[in-house]
């Protein structure tokens, strides 16, 4: 089966310092399926393969990890 890439661009609240960066790729970090992201303050933009995790999930871990994803 191939990979079905995707890339999604999620604006994160309540992100202040490099802290809530760290927090925030380790969030991300068991999700499977993730083959890159770029954490910064206030976003985040993640290359995932859609057969393996979905865009909502990846939220999901954000929002688990204590910060709101601006829809």
């Amino acid at each position: 089966m191939e990979a079905t890439m995707a890339e999604a661009t999620i604006a994160i609240e309540g992100m202040s310092c490099q802290h809530c960066v760290m927090a925030v790729k380790k969030a991300l970090g068991g999700v499977p399926g993730i083959l890159e992201s770029d954490i910064q303050v206030g976003s985040a933009v993640v290359k995932y393969d859609e057969s393996k995790t979905k865009k909502e999930d990846i939220e999901a871990r954000i929002e688990k990890a204590g910060y709101r994803v601006k829809k």
